[in-house]
């Protein structure tokens, strides 16, 4: 009697590189209420990123419109009929500016986050695998400026790049240059205690016994592995940005409405209009600072929680439990060896 083999299954390399990417990786590992906290972050988060790539297409007008072809906005009009959340004491509709702001947060978050994991990972790499007088001073220098208020620091540098005048790119490059600064010393600090701990790991002895240079060692050993952690601070610079910006624009230093849209501005304008009973013009852009900064909280909480060995374990025996228990309680068979005697 012959028997068919079955053919192995073979692995799909792209899909198993997918399985592999972090925030996917993340999802897979969880369960129970970390899994509902990383999907509803990621959830928020997603909304926020296509309502700021979309925003063109699906906001009813521009973020400096007033008028449109029956005539100038109403100011202060309460939500309903063409301005689904009402407009403001300048006439702007409050829908369109809550969505164009998305942009400019995306923008900052883009510039800040990049340039700071950029110069963060090399200072780190360099300080942790060199050692030395270098890695004294570079120590020094980044605990000193992370003394630094990083919202005084922000509008300094508001005052200095855009000299007082709150356009678009002063404003955008003022919060994203000054998180850049504040952030550099935590990829600093991160990096070059990865670095320190991998450079006396055996594969990096054998490069070294191999002939490999030190800049090589750095970018094809230790790089690698020294980086795994960076989603988990991104996600949580991320929501800093967010709240910097807004900060800026709530005190004077943010984008005119002319020139971009930003939430933390038109709070600001909106102030006044609480005592009025005018609640509109305030509760939305807060409403979309909040939730962009909870979604991108989410997920870099839940990172954090599942990059833990400790709790990953013991979520993986919590999966193995229920798939033991019936085994456990089943009765034993005719050929099943009995403990008593």
């Amino acid at each position: 009697m012959s028997t068919t083999e079955v053919p192995a299954p073979v692995a799909n390399p792209r899909a198993s590189f997918f399985l592999r990417l972090p925030v996917v990786s993340h999802v897979r590992q969880s369960v129970g209420l970390q899994r509902g906290m990383l999907i509803m972050g990621l959830v928020l988060t997603a909304v926020f990123l296509l309502t700021a790539l979309l925003a063109p297409f699906i906001a009813p007008y521009g973020f400096a419109q007033l008028s449109d072809g029956d005539g100038n906005f109403p100011a202060q009009q309460p939500p309903g009929g063409k301005h689904p959340l009402g407009t403001t004491v300048g006439g702007y509709d409050v829908l369109s500016r809550v969505m164009w702001g998305t942009q400019t947060a995306l923008l900052v978050i883009i510039i800040a986050v990049v340039l700071s994991i950029f110069a963060g990972v090399i200072l780190g790499l360099v300080s942790g695998y060199i050692g030395g007088w270098l890695d004294r001073i570079l120590v020094v220098v980044a605990d000193a400026i992370y003394a630094f208020p990083s919202l005084l620091l922000a509008i300094v540098m508001a005052i200095v790049i855009s000299g007082g005048q709150s356009s678009l790119f002063g404003g955008v490059m003022a919060a994203a240059i000054s998180i850049t600064v504040v952030f550099i010393p935590q990829y600093f600090r991160v990096i070059r205690a990865e670095t320190i701990r991998l450079k006396a790991e055996p594969f990096v002895e054998s490069a070294k016994v191999v002939g490999a240079s030190n800049l090589r060692i750095i970018t094809r050993h230790i790089y690698r592995n020294a980086t795994r952690t960076l989603p988990l601070i991104f996600t949580l610079n991320a929501s800093e940005a967010i709240l910097t910006l807004a900060a800026l624009g709530f005190l004077g230093f943010g984008i005119e409405p002319s020139s971009a849209s930003e939430w933390g501005f038109d709070l600001s304008k909106a102030l006044a209009d609480t005592t009025s009973g005018i609640w509109w013009t305030g509760v939305f852009p807060g409403l979309a600072i909040v939730w962009v900064v909870l979604g991108l909280t989410l997920v870099g909480e839940s990172i954090n929680d599942l990059n833990d060995p400790r709790l990953r374990g013991r979520k993986r025996a919590n999966r193995k439990a229920p798939a033991a228990s019936p085994a456990a309680n089943a009765a034993p068979g005719p050929d099943t060896e009995s403990s008593n005697p």
